[in-house]
């Protein structure tokens, strides 16, 4: 006999282990005993061997591996004696799982123990199966489980119910075995076998059409009974808790109930008094009556239409908001958000307590509350729930300002029932939380703003206000700034006073150009606060001639700026203040009015989930930070895309910069006789020929030599601001505001005609691509997608998504639709633009995502492009 293998051994290494100091002295140990036990198994040591599979069972709990004695755990379980199968049965379920071959060797043990006529071991043999079952033991052992649902121990069928869930997890395929027996259970009196056979029946509906419509048949009443019976029973200690009987049993047959009623109104009518019941009779002041009225309102909901229950199941979410415990509060608003659905006006009724817990401590509180309460919001009650939370807004955490002030946004601007209103609100926004508004927000604001021409004098004049208070809010001075470049006239001369403004002191002339200057000099304004600021001072310097010198020292100083883009603007717009005073007026004049409904479509075709995201043009500054300046376009109503590219010899612009002067009207007008170039004086956003005049020729400002050179932009995004701009509907060619060339006459090339190409089929889409180049541009393709429904179904919520490697860029604009009609109905196109960093050199590649819903339920494709023309 091996000397470790002794009769206390067990308890000597357990404290052997833990009497270590150091990780070193424990792994020592466990290889010493190791050892010993590997000596005593080839020993074939039968003595001792289940306590040294004991002592195996607690080194693997600790982490060590115990491969070596997973023989030993069969050899116990096919012993004749209870205790050595009581450890070889705890060993097989610790030491192995489903996935270990040698579990296979154990199915012929576990059979015959099944079949033992001491029903102990048959429990031990029912426990390793519910733990251990793979799916081809399932298959081997379902008979003799099945036959012990209906054995004479109550104990035994419980287990077997138990095995039998485990089963039916592995194979489905054998839930019709399991139907009757399954059935027979929910008759038992005992609560452990009754509560296994109710756990077993709802598994078998989950799994099983044809086993639901038996049990639903069948069992439907008896269960509503049981439930009854036990809502009603009187005190007993063998099952109370908290004075409620047998809240697990509870909570199961609720469970099953839910499952039985859905989609069913008999089934759901059967269930109505008995749910009416537990609703109104179990107590709420304990967590175990907590729990049984959290599944009878989960039940409420989910099974057919029944107004008054649901206002009944709605109140008790209403009265767990109010509790203190925190997770009753969350699980009742996690309920309320999916019967805000079912019944949007029951739980109207508690909008003030959910409003209460937008401002709990609780961090994921504040936040489901606030996802509810974005879900209340209606036109009818739109206004009080703006005031309370911008109310709100003022004192809460700045952890949490970001996700209210964006819930905040976005209600005001989905029910603002007025312009007045909706700006009111936004103002207030800007001035407690402008550092958390997201650009978007900010440029849909402006939109507005020059929509209302009534409410421009009472807008600037709301802002000069809120400036003097909340100058450090870096969105409120940007739209501060914008408005005062734009309508700071009618700040100083109180244009269209509103009844319900307040009095404002006299803002003269000066104090509209402070408030630029402190904007501009702010330090922590960025670059695109000092750009805006740059282009208002611009404008004033034309609205108020007596600031004008002052406007020019402001600008000067920023010729030297170490910031390109500043630098640039402010020698331009100085050269425009000093030497071209007769265009000045009409470079600055008014932006016209915003078409708002184009601005939408912008914004919601660069939403997140498109696939790509959109290669905006950036200003590249001295320090290597590159600024994008494409959300300003998108807010002008410029289009980048269409301004031509800047001029790479930059010397001319310089020259008429620094020494070139006007030409008398009367000049420039009879040399621009000569020039056909087109009808515009300046750059569509500078605009200064009028749209309806199209036969007469532009003037030539800086310059009477009509050639053919191609345009010069002075500003690499001057488009980014804009100073004016009357858009021309000739579409004819333009000027630079400073080198005065006109461009040549774009001659017709359609380059060369690639073939199309299949990019992916499957047996439900086909995808083909068309490409395209751009005369000059040989590194640009531009790709037609073109979708097609394969199916007699429509495809709806379609959504194309591509990635490229890093040597290409990828561009896509919004597709024509986001539903996919049936074959033969039509199809959705979408265009792509892919820029080829090495053109020549490497092929274009791309993996494709497309995903659709078909009748509700989400379909993902995927695949990869590889057989682009290598011309591409």
């Amino acid at each position: 006999m091996n000397p470790f293998s002794s009769g206390t051994r067990l308890r000597d290494m357990i404290r052997a282990i833990r009497a270590c100091k150091t990780a070193a002295e424990e792994r020592a140990v466990v290889r010493k005993e190791c050892a010993a036990i590997r000596a005593a198994i080839n020993e074939n040591d039968t003595d001792y061997r289940h306590r040294n599979l004991a002592k195996l069972m607690f080194i693997h709990m600790l982490g060590y591996p115990t491969h070596f004695g997973q023989m030993e755990c069969l050899k116990l379980i096919a012993s004749p004696g209870f205790p050595e199968k009581r450890i070889g049965y705890l060993g097989l379920m610790l030491l192995l799982d489903e996935r270990q071959e040698v579990l296979m060797l154990v199915t012929n043990s576990l059979k015959q123990d099944l079949n033992h006529t001491n029903q102990y071991i048959v429990g031990l043999a029912l426990c390793a199966l519910g733990n251990i079952c793979s799916a081809e033991m399932a298959r081997d052992l379902a008979p003799e489980v099945e036959r012990l649902l209906q054995f004479r121990d109550p104990n035994i069928r419980k287990k077997a119910a138990l095995c039998s869930i485990r089963i039916l997890k592995k194979v489905p395929d054998l839930a019709e075995n399991f139907i009757n027996p399954a059935t027979a259970l929910l008759r038992e009196k005992h609560h452990g076998v009754l509560i296994t056979g109710v756990q077993l029946c709802t598994d078998l509906c989950k799994i099983s059409a044809e086993a639901l419509e038996n049990i639903r048949k069948k069992c439907t009443d008896g269960l509503v009974r049981t439930l009854k019976d036990l809502a009603n029973s009187p005190y007993s200690p063998e099952y109370d808790i908290a004075g409620i009987t047998d809240p697990f049993l509870h909570i199961r047959l609720l469970k099953l109930l839910r499952v039985l009623g859905e989609g069913d109104a008999d089934a759901s009518d059967s269930m109505n008094d008995i749910l009416a019941q537990v609703a109104t009779k179990t107590e709420s002041n304990k967590v175990a009556g907590n729990a049984i009225l959290y599944e009878c309102v989960q039940t409420i909901m989910s099974i057919e239409d029944n107004g008054g229950l649901r206002v009944l199941a709605i109140n008790i979410l209403g009265r767990f908001l109010s509790n203190r415990d925190n997770n009753i509060r969350y699980v009742a608003l996690n309920m309320l958000m999916k019967a805000v659905t079912a019944d949007g006006q029951a739980v109207q009724r508690h909008r003030a307590t959910i409003l209460e817990c937008v401002k709990d401590s609780d961090a994921s509180i504040r936040k489901r509350a606030l996802e509810l309460v974005y879900v209340l919001v209606n036109d009818t009650n739109v206004k009080p729930l703006a005031k309370e939370l911008i109310d709100y807004l003022e004192v809460s955490d700045q952890d949490f300002r970001a996700d209210l002030t964006a819930k905040i946004c976005s209600i005001v601007a989905k029910f603002s029932p007025e312009k007045i209103w909706y700006i009111d609100q936004m103002l207030k926004v800007l001035s407690e939380a402008g550092n958390f508004v997201k650009d978007e927000v900010w440029y849909a604001l402006i939109v507005v703003i020059t929509n209302a021409s009534e409410l421009h004098g009472y807008t600037v004049r709301a802002l000069y206000r809120a400036f003097q208070t909340s100058a450090e809010q870096e969105t409120l001075v940007r739209v501060t700034v914008w408005c005062i470049g734009e309508y700071g006239d009618m700040l100083v001369h109180n244009v269209g006073m509103l009844d319900i403004e307040d009095p404002i002191t006299v803002v003269t002339e000066s104090d509209a150009v402070d408030i630029v200057e402190i904007a501009i000099n702010r330090h922590a304004s960025d670059l695109t606060t000092k750009a805006m600021a740059l282009v208002a001072l611009l404008k004033l310097s034309s609205r108020f001639p007596s600031c004008s010198e002052r406007i020019r020292e402001i600008i000067v100083q920023f010729k030297g700026s170490f910031v390109l883009e500043l630098q640039q603007r402010a020698i331009e717009f100085n050269a425009i203040i000093a030497k071209h005073q007769n265009i000045r007026s009409t470079l600055v004049e008014r932006m016209p009015v915003l078409d708002e409904a184009t601005f939408i479509g912008r914004r919601a075709g660069s939403l997140p989930g498109a696939a790509s995201t959109t290669t905006v043009p950036s200003v590249s500054l001295p320090n290597g930070v590159a600024k994008p300046v494409a959300p300003l376009v998108d807010l002008l109503d410029l289009s980048s895309d269409d301004a031509p590219a800047p001029s790479s010899s930059g010397g001319d612009f310089l020259q008429d910069l620094l020494g070139v002067d006007l030409a008398p009207a009367s000049q420039q007008s009879a040399a621009g006789q000569d020039s056909k170039s087109g009808n515009d004086v300046l750059l569509d956003l500078l605009s200064i020929g009028s749209p309806s005049q199209t036969s007469s020729s532009t003037v030539d400002i800086l310059s009477s030599n009509s050639s053919n050179k191609a345009p010069v932009l002075p500003l690499d995004d001057l488009s980014s601001v804009s100073l004016s701009s009357k858009e021309s509907s000739n579409a004819a060619p333009m000027m630079d505001l400073l080198d005065g060339f006109a461009p040549s006459p774009p001659t017709e090339n359609n380059g060369p005609v690639y073939p199309s190409i299949t990019a992916f089929e499957s047996n439900s889409l086909r995808l083909t691509f068309n490409f395209s180049k751009q005369p000059g541009n040989p590194q640009t393709t531009v790709i037609e997608a073109t979708f097609t429904n394969l199916t007699s179904n429509t495809y709806t919520d379609f959504v194309f998504q591509a990635a490229v490697p890093k040597f290409l860029q990828l561009h896509l604009d919004p597709a024509t639709s986001n539903t996919l009609p049936a074959a033969g109905n039509g199809s959705i196109t979408q265009n792509l633009k892919i820029t080829n960093s090495q053109h020549g050199k490497k092929s274009l590649v791309m993996r494709t995502r497309i995903a659709y819903k078909i009748n509700g339920k989400d379909t993902l494709e995927e695949g990869q492009v590889n057989n682009f023309p290598r011309e591409l």
